[in-house]
């Protein structure tokens, strides 16, 4: 059973052990491979369900020219329609589940309630099954995944499920008080204007409540397929999806016109018996790389190598591996007249000079006065 734990390992994302590279060598030849996994076949598109409803046909988008195009939204999608269709399709879901409380306790730190909110990329509403009625009154769930829609988990409050891409939200200008995300947003390509977007279709005095990936996401996984790839066949490709860094993520949110801004990080450590383990959920998450860049298949012998190279630098005493999962809670407001505002500059009537004068004068009335 994977476990769930809140320290990070002492290893690091750029640390390179010939030691690590030897023992692949050596740990590798003693290996047996079961089998390779088999191709999915791209599934083809279902019509949808009369639950799944628009609020409007008109999409805001956001691509423009000269956007960058890092993701396929097709594989994207594809995948996750795969992922719910497997059997035990729930043992996935600890890592969003886990995530999806911790927005949601943010959501409850805001002393008020939300009329009408939008969760983006709500996958089977892993935030929704937190809230109650006091705090969200109605609640719309969008996904690009039909199949993840329709395993929402149940919630107390109503909820109305949309089909629709993150990057071309379906909705007007204006209409939610609240909009949530949670572990969707880095597969966007125009994240930025996907933030734009979001600020569009919130209220004035409305609230974005977000967490995505960092980058030292998986480095442990990162590094060990990179290492075996250097030593297998001489160089390495991008097997892990590139992520926001947290130095960013203020800067995009100030430039979609969001004000009082929180950004936090998080590191969620769980624990594996080893690198396939860690690769097999991460497949049935959904969370497969999707890069337009990525390579369509690892050799066996690299596959082993990067195992052997993964426990012996970043293995655990018992045998186990972790995985590092870095994630970025964002909260922004959209802009309104009855929030508080900074003062104008030069408009301060004390000095930060004087505050040293304020604690002599202190001193010197308690020694006047023992």
């Amino acid at each position: 059973m994977n476990k769930l734990v809140s320290s990070r390992s002492a290893g690091g994302a750029c640390l390179l052990c010939r030691r690590g590279v030897a023992a692949s060598a050596r740990l590798a030849q003693q290996a047996q491979c079961s089998g390779t996994a088999g191709r999915v076949k791209p599934a083809q598109r279902q019509p949808l369900p009369p639950a799944l409803t628009r609020l409007s046909s008109r999409p805001l988008s956001s691509r423009q020219g000269g956007m960058m195009n890092v993701f396929d939204r097709n594989m994207k999608r594809r995948q996750k329609k795969w992922a719910s269709s497997l059997q035990e399709h729930n043992k996935y879901d600890y890592l969003r589940d886990e995530v999806g409380s911790r927005v949601a306790d943010r959501i409850y730190d805001i002393a008020r309630t939300f009329p009408l909110a939008l969760d983006v990329g709500c996958g089977k509403s892993h935030i929704a099954e937190h809230l109650s009625k006091e705090v969200v009154e109605r609640l719309f769930l969008t996904d690009i995944s039909d199949g993840l829609l329709r395993q929402k988990k149940e919630s107390e409050m109503p909820t109305h499920c949309v089909m629709a891409d993150e990057e071309f939200l379906p909705f007007r200008e204006n209409t939610f008080d609240l909009v949530v995300s949670s572990l969707s947003m880095h597969w966007i390509n125009d994240l930025p204007g996907a933030l734009r977007q979001i600020h569009q279709v919130l209220k004035p005095d409305g609230v974005f409540i977000g967490a995505m990936v960092g980058g030292e996401t998986l480095y442990e996984l990162r590094c060990s397929l990179q290492l075996a790839e250097l030593e297998r066949e001489g160089g390495f490709s991008p097997h892990i999806s590139p992520y926001t860094a947290v130095t960013d993520l203020g800067n995009l949110l100030g430039q979609a016109g969001f004000n009082m801004l929180t950004v936090d990080v998080d590191e969620i450590q769980v624990h594996y018996p080893g690198m396939l383990e860690v690769m097999c959920d991460l497949q049935g998450m959904g969370e497969s790389n999707c890069a337009w860049n990525r390579k369509s298949l690892l050799h066996r012998d690299t596959i082993l190598a990067a195992a052997a190279v993964y426990k012996e630098m970043y293995g655990n005493e018992d045998g186990s591996v972790p995985a590092t999962f870095e994630i970025l809670y964002m909260i922004g407001w959209k802009p309104h007249e009855s929030q508080v505002k900074p003062a104008k500059r030069g408009s301060a009537t004390v000095s930060f000079a004087d505050l040293s004068k304020i604690s002599q004068s202190e001193a010197s009335i308690k020694t006047d006065n023992p």
